[in-house]
């Protein structure tokens, strides 16, 4: 059992001896950081550019129906 364990760990766990192997990865790792951050911002700022049409359009609806109220009491 001990063999197995160490046989299919061993596919996971790779250290390599030469560190400039890490390089290439961590580039990788920053370049999609970098990627997720941005495309974040973009959610939030689309996000809060539909909070403001969904308030717009709220408003109209309630003037709307005010008027409508306004018009049955008279």
């Amino acid at each position: 059992m001990d063999f197995l364990d160490h046989a299919l760990l061993g596919l996971f766990l790779y250290f390599p001896e030469d560190k400039s192997e890490y390089i290439p990865a961590g580039i990788t790792c920053f370049i999609f950081l970098v990627a997720a951050v941005f495309t974040m911002r973009a959610i939030i700022r689309y996000s809060k550019k539909e909070e403001m049409k969904t308030k717009q359009f709220e408003d109209e609806v309630t003037k709307r129906n005010q008027r409508f109220k306004d018009d049955r009491l008279t």
